[in-house]
């Protein structure tokens, strides 16, 4: 029997979240449901889904997360992700010596950092692995995964895609926390992380 997913394969499917990219890396081969005829990447919305459920776990155990979004299209989901389960967000440029200078003003000693593209947020990436802060990467098909310990698969370009990956990682960090009894409990909409397109 299949598992339930957190939201109906319909809502996955409208946000978008599944659509990959034309390029492809060998790292993202076992997310890859299949490739369309136009030569574009469809990722596994079980594995996405499974993997939301895992993430939300680790993370909701962190006292101490942070969360990176240099691209535009992400500001808004990880701002109001940040708000929820009060986590610490960088959007725009990360400052070097962010994880690694005790000296720096913005020094912040991370459990868990959360990355929403590994090439853009390459700066973060890189300090991460330096101070050896557990990392969670959201990864398009066209993402080399190296150093990142959990890969959440997903369309990390769309404005819908990540307000949805969002809103479910900061709905079941709060259960997982015992903040809410039921998803019923959650009175956010995925549109409130920046879902309007």
């Amino acid at each position: 029997m299949p598992t339930k997913l957190l939201i109906s394969r319909q809502d996955y499917l409208a946000s978008g979240i599944h659509i990959g990219m034309k390029q492809r890396v060998a790292d993202m081969k076992e997310f890859i449901y299949k490739i369309r005829d136009d030569g574009l990447a469809v990722l596994n919305l079980g594995k996405i889904d499974e993997r939301i459920k895992t993430a939300s776990k680790f993370l909701a155990r962190s006292k101490k997360i942070m969360v990176v979004g240099r691209k535009a299209v992400v500001h808004d989901a990880v701002k109001k992700f940040g708000e929820v389960v009060d986590a610490n967000v960088i959007i725009g440029r990360f400052m070097p010596g962010t994880l690694t200078n005790p000296q720096y003003k913005k020094y912040f000693e991370a459990d868990v950092i959360l990355i929403t593209d590994p090439l853009v947020d390459y700066q973060a990436l890189k300090e991460a692995v330096k101070a050896r802060v557990p990392i969670i990467g959201v990864c398009d098909t066209f993402n080399e995964t190296r150093n990142i310990d959990l890969i959440i698969p997903a369309n990390n370009k769309g404005k819908k895609s990540l307000a949805v990956l969002f809103w479910l990682l900061a709905r079941e960090i709060l259960k997982e926390r015992g903040s809410l009894k039921s998803d019923s409990d959650f009175n956010l909409m995925s549109d409130d992380f920046g879902g309007k397109e």
